[in-house]
Parts: structure tokens; sequence; C-alpha cells
């Protein structure tokens, strides 16, 4: 496919701007440069952050309605050129075109909760005359926006998980500036549009591209940014932790996600599940299923029919609608998910299918016998990978599944209520879809994990509270 070059300029305030550096943004199929986008520097965000000072002021006055009419319209937009958001998707990152139609619909719902999410932003009344002392005070408290929130968004989701945090901002009142994965940016800058379109006001929002190694400090230090949203890796994630200083914090890190299949099991359907969950987006997926633990009476009827459901999986042109896999974003990950496996392999893992590289393409690849000091075992491979291990029982698998430390979702198939609810109480994650992969979320739901997988949780009304802080306000009277 050739792509007329037109040279994106980065959303400042309201206003499209250019840049003297520009970056290529990529197709990770083929390597093909699909556009360039403004490399911003500190100055450039200096400027934006002094703006986004008067953009907290505008977004707190607007009234509710005005923020549910903004963001409803930017929703309504998007879904009136869908086609070309999907195509957006899936050209600069590695979703097939399916895959990339299903981004666009989630963001589109996205938003609508958000828009609704405007009207229930409720406090409460206070009966200060529990007090002895306090019978002549009443009074509530309510939730009011906390200013400028900076946002760090990855490339796996480029328009949804831009939305999980420009429409609750946006609805709550607050001025946000949104720092794009270098790798995806034209996603967010389309989200950017949407908006403008929209008739938000300016200085509410911006996109600013760029390098985080250039802008990123910038953004997380400056006292004037009262909260950081981040959506990333681990290492990243503690050094903003580091930085950012005394503000809040809302952090989604990453996971290395188990499923536990019981001998109870739907089998063909924790297969199906599991298979989607582990190479959905190329396993490039904070949810993704990597380790899946198989109660032994069953395990080699899974494993087989695991392996085959996998060597049926079509990888290949992200723009076919045939396709169900596409390239991982670029050669240095699929070469980096090569050599995890390598290393599995080279201490006693055992390959059944895959283990195959080609460029940025590596193709579904399914281990078992894996040794538990393998980086596989422990860490996110955030790569189209996953483990099959044989368990004796639910307390040997629970045990198992919690060895890591990671918590943010987790699978288990059983048609035992008693076990479903042993293993919800069990297990340290966030959350856990019983007869689901742990690849499972819809946009309203609060989405978050324990240990390194992050700090609070996302998810449209939870978001929004993060997002706010509570006045109390009480009044003396003589009456």
């Amino acid at each position: 496919m050739t792509t007329q070059l037109s040279g994106q300029k980065m959303f400042l305030a309201g206003n499209w701007v250019n840049s003297d550096r520009m970056i290529e943004i990529r197709d990770p199929q083929d390597n093909s440069i699909i556009d360039t986008v403004p490399a911003a520097s500190a100055e450039d965000m200096m400027k934006c952050i002094e703006e986004a000072k008067e953009g907290a002021k505008i977004a707190a006055s607007m009234p509710v309605h005005e923020r549910m009419r903004i963001v409803n319209t930017a929703a309504n937009y998007i879904e009136q050129h869908a086609e070309k958001y999907a195509r957006t998707i899936s050209r600069e990152g590695s979703k097939t075109i399916r895959e990339a139609t299903k981004e666009v619909a989630r963001c589109i719902q996205t938003l609508r909760i958000s828009a609704e999410e405007a009207r229930r932003i409720h406090g409460e009344t206070i009966p200060f005359d529990q007090m002895p002392g306090s019978e002549d005070r009443v009074g509530y408290y309510y939730r009011f926006p906390i200013g400028i929130i900076g946002a760090i968004t990855p490339f796996n989701d480029p328009l949804n998980l831009v939305a999980h945090k420009v429409g609750p901002a946006i609805a709550s009142g607050n001025a946000i500036i949104v720092k794009p994965a270098t790798v995806t940016p034209l996603s967010a800058l389309l989200l950017a549009e949407a908006f403008a379109q929209a008739g938000l006001p300016p200085k509410v929002l911006s996109v600013i591209t760029g390098y985080g190694s250039e802008i990123g400090d910038t953004l997380v230090t400056h006292p004037a940014v009262r909260m950081i949203s981040f959506t990333g890796g681990l290492d990243a994630g503690e050094e903003i932790t580091r930085k950012a200083g005394l503000k809040k914090i809302s952090m989604e890190l990453g996971s290395n996600s188990p499923v536990i299949v019981l001998e109870d099991a739907d089998l063909q359907e924790a297969v199906e599940s599991s298979v989607s969950g582990a190479f959905w987006a190329a396993g490039q997926n904070c949810l993704g299923v990597q380790r899946i633990y198989i109660q032994e009476s069953i395990f080699h009827e899974f494993q087989t029919r695991f392996v085959e459901r996998t060597n049926q999986y079509c990888v290949g042109d992200k723009q076919s609608e045939r396709t169900d896999m596409g390239p991982l974003i670029n050669e240095k990950e699929a070469i980096r998910v090569e050599g995890l496996v390598n290393e599995a392999i080279g201490k006693g893992a055992v390959l059944l299918t895959g283990g195959e590289r080609n460029g940025a393409f590596y193709s579904p690849t399914v281990l078992t016998n894996v040794p538990e000091n393998c980086t596989v075992a422990k860490d996110e491979i955030f790569g189209p990978v996953v483990l099959l291990f044989s368990v004796s029982d639910l307390d040997t698998a629970i045990e198992k599944a919690n060895d890591v430390d990671y918590g943010l979702q987790a699978g288990v198939f059983t048609n035992d209520v008693r076990k479903a609810y042993k293993a919800i109480a069990k297990m340290d994650v966030g959350g856990i879809m019983i007869n689901d992969s742990s690849d499972y979320r819809i946009d309203a739901m609060p989405f978050g994990g324990t240990k390194k997988s992050g700090l609070g949780r996302e998810g449209i009304k939870f978001a929004i509270e993060e997002m706010t802080e509570q006045k109390v306000v009480c009044f003396k009277l003589s009456i």
C-alpha cells in the first residue's frame, strides 16, 4: 500500500502545530514510512503546561451538560469515521483490521460511558451533629476536578487507552496533556481531532508527540501537573514514581496473567478463549494469557487441542479480514521475544509449536515443561507466547499462579461454584474471570491490579474518582 505522507501536526492547547524535527511513523509489517509527526521539545511541553493552567480553569467552569455534549459529539465523530480510525490503528501498530475495528467500537463506548458518568459525580450530606457540640452544624462534601492531568499511553491500544484517560478527564472538568507512544501517535491525534470537531474549548486538551526521553520528565515533574496517569512497563512506571513528586499517580504496569483449567471445565470453551487471549494483538496485551495451569487428568487432551487450535491461527497481512495475527510492534521486540523463548528452551522447556521469527513477525508459540527460573515464567513476555503447566489440584494451581510479582487479572475454568469462589478468595489479582480467560474486560469496570501490576483503578467511573478531590462544606447555623 502506497501512502502519501501528509506530515501530521501535534495538538498543542487546541492548535495544530509543527516542529523543526519530525519523527517517522513506520508500519511494523514492512517497515514502510506511513507518516511523520513533530518531535516536540521540552520547551514545547513547558508551553503546553502553561496553556493547560488556563485550560484547567476553562474545563472546571464548563457545566456538566456541556461536558456531556462535547464527549458524546466526539464519540459520534469517531463513529462516522470509524473505518479511517481502524485503518490508522492497524497501519501504525500491530493489530489486524478486525482487531482495530473492535478497538474503535470500544473507544466509542468508552467516550459515551464517560459522558454518562459526568452526571454522576456526586457528593453526600454529612451529619455533623453526630458529635456533641455540633448540633448547629450541617454540611456535605462534593467532588471537584484536580486541574491538569498528564497522560502517558502505550502502543498496544493506541486509541482506546488514550480515550480511557481523555474521556474521564474531560467529563470530570480537568485539562489533560497526552504523551502518546512514539511509535503509534497517529491514533491519539485522531482522537484530538474528534474533540476539536466536537467544540472542546482550546487549552483543555493537548496531544504532544515526541520522545519520552526529551519531554517526559517535564510533564512528570512539573508541579502544575497534579496527576500522572501512566500505562506501560514496570521499569518506566517505577522511574515515573520516583520523579513525580507530591501528586496523584495512577499506574497500569502489566502482568504475567494466569489461567486455571480444572477437570470439570468445558474444555473446548477453555481452549478457544485461552488461544484468543494468548495471541490477541500478537500477545502485546497486559491481560494476555501467559501461563495456563491445567489439571493433570485433562492435561494431555487440553494440550493437544490447544496446539491444534494455535496452528489454525492465520498470521499475515494486517489489512486482510482473514488474518488473525499480525507482527509485533517492531523487529526489535520480535528479537526480544525470540531470545526469551530460546532461553527457556535452553533450560529444558519443550517447544510444542511456533518459535519462528520473520522480521517483526513471531509465530504463535506454545511451550511446556518450562523451568520456574526462566524469564518467561516470571516476567511479562508481551508477545505471542504461552506456557502450559500440569497441576494436581486447584490449591497447587493457585499457589503457582500467585508466585509472580504481578497480579492484574486471571481466568478460571470450572463448573464447580465452590472451586470458583475458592479461587476468587485466594488469587492475588485485581480481577478474576470465571469461565473466561484473563483477557476479558469491559470499559465500565474497575481495572487494575495488585503487586507490581500497578496503582489505582481505571474504568471510567473509577478513573473519575482518581481525577477528582473531595471538598467538605460545613455551615454553622443560628436558628
